[in-house]
This record gives C-alpha cells, sequence and structure tokens, in this order.
C-alpha cells in the first residue's frame, strides 16, 4: 500500500472529536491493535486551507492522545494511503490518513522539531 505524505504546513487542523479506539469489528467491539500491540485511536480533525475550504478527516494513530475539542492541533507525520474493500457484496474506495501522533499546536511549535515551522503557521 502507497503512503502519501501530507503537507501539513499551510492548513490549521481542529480537533473536532476526542480520541477513541478504532474498532476492528463493529458488532464484537475488538479494538484494533498495531504491530506491537498498541491500540490504534481515531480523532476526527478539520482540515481548513487559507481559501477557507474545510475538510472532516479521521486520522489513525497509535497511543492514546491528549488532545480535546477545539483544540488547534498538527498531525506530526500525516500520511494519506488509498484502499478499496468488498463489504456486503459492494465494492468501496476512498483515501484514509494516519499520522505519528497528533500534537497540540503549543507543544508541537515548542519541540523544536522540524514540525514547528508547520505548526507556527497554523496559529
Amino acid at each position: 500500500m502507497r503512503n502519501i505524505p501530507v503537507d501539513v504546513s499551510a492548513m490549521t487542523f481542529v480537533c473536532v472529536s476526542p480520541p477513541r479506539p478504532k474498532l476492528v469489528n463493529q458488532d464484537t467491539g475488538e479494538v484494533k491493535t498495531d504491530r506491537n500491540g498498541q491500540t490504534v485511536f481515531t480523532v476526527g480533525l478539520s482540515a481548513a486551507d487559507a481559501m477557507g475550504r474545510v475538510d472532516l478527516l479521521n486520522v489513525a494513530v497509535t497511543g492514546d492522545q491528549t488532545v480535546t475539542i477545539g483544540e488547534v492541533v498538527t498531525p506530526v507525520g500525516l500520511v494519506a494511503f488509498p484502499w478499496e474493500a468488498v463489504l456486503g457484496g459492494e465494492k468501496r474506495w476512498g483515501v484514509a490518513f494516519r499520522a505519528e501522533r497528533i500534537a497540540p499546536v503549543s507543544v508541537a511549535s515548542a519541540s523544536g522539531s522540524s514540525d514547528s515551522s508547520a505548526a507556527a503557521g497554523v496559529a
């Protein structure tokens, strides 16, 4: 599967849905884990560009994230990847998102990492 890096430097992200465990199976409640056995969480984000266009995306991230609804954040190491599946006899497809972590802008900009330039322009 091809991971496509996402340039977040010109976008503002706001947490719109708190971190919640990602489910493998809705019926059984089985929670998704990564290769190391850590729980994968989904965080709902709004992504706005300079033109005012807003998209909503669910971002998968390993480990519980310390972000709250309404908080301006930076998805560190954000990648997109295409997927397709046959569900209920119907072919479906889309683009999913994954990040290394979801950092509050104040934390991301204070970290001094290469992501700080992206976070600084977001506030």
